[in-house]
């Protein structure tokens, strides 16, 4: 890797990681060494690139840092273009549009000896090979109020087709190969769901906010299902 390069992927994972990263941990992800590795953060520094830190405790780059929006590697490139496709299929109608506009949008504005990697892409994604559900939820909007942390009012029916009225608070959309989902918090569970959208039977957009912000509810979900997972990853090695 060109030392020029080098610098410039050590702003990326600087710019990506919101806690200190060592020089061990760059040195790994870029296969170069320790010692290079701070050599390139002094000379980030002399260039009066706001990095934070120390050899031995971590770096991090200060807010309000930019650089070019548009100095992307091919390899990003090809990140942009493999979502995107993914997203055209499966995504929900505003979802699927916006990955044409992002893909045009790049197009447009990086180099001219980048523009085949998103035109002519050599990267791509299987199509969609059933008919996604029908569904009677608007999933724009319910991204937006998951967002926006309001409640959600429910008619569900059940995979036995039994009908229960719920009031959930939303806070991610899943999009899955089959199906679309929206994890919630279920007031009359006291617990976190999981709600298929082809089963939802109608839906009420409420304006009442709930009590946590969505990005606290998300964290304690995620915990939860990242316990649960090594629960069952104990159990398969016992079994084992």
């Amino acid at each position: 890797m060109r030392r020029a390069d080098r610098l410039f992927q050590i702003i990326q994972v600087l710019r990506r990681t919101r806690h200190p990263i060592t020089a061990d941990a760059i040195a790994l992800e870029l296969e170069t060494s320790k010692r290079t590795i701070y050599r390139d953060i002094a000379t980030l520094m002399g260039q009066r690139v706001p990095i934070r830190g120390e050899a031995g405790v971590g770096y991090v780059l200060d807010g309000g840092f930019d650089m070019p929006p548009l100095m992307l590697t091919s390899d990003e490139l090809e990140a942009a273009v493999l979502g995107a496709q993914w997203v055209r299929t499966q995504g929900d109608r505003a979802l699927s549009k916006a990955a044409d506009d992002l893909i045009a949008k790049l197009a447009a504005t990086v180099p001219e000896a980048l523009r085949s990697l998103l035109l002519e892409p050599v990267v791509g994604t299987p199509p969609r090979w059933r008919t996604a559900p029908a569904e009677s939820i608007d999933v724009g909007q319910l991204r937006l109020w998951c967002r926006r942390g309001n409640k959600l009012a429910l008619v569900y029916a059940d995979d036995q087709g039994r009908g229960s009225t719920r009031t959930i608070w939303p806070f991610l959309v899943g999009y899955r190969d089959a199906v679309r989902v929206v994890m919630a918090w279920c007031e009359l569970r006291e617990d976190f769901r999981t709600f298929r959208l082809d089963r939802v039977k109608e839906a009420a957009f409420l304006e009442e906010r709930y009590r946590e912000r969505p990005a606290a509810l998300r964290a304690r979900w995620m915990k939860l299902m990242k316990a649960r997972y090594q629960e069952v990853m104990a159990a398969r090695g016992e079994a084992g």
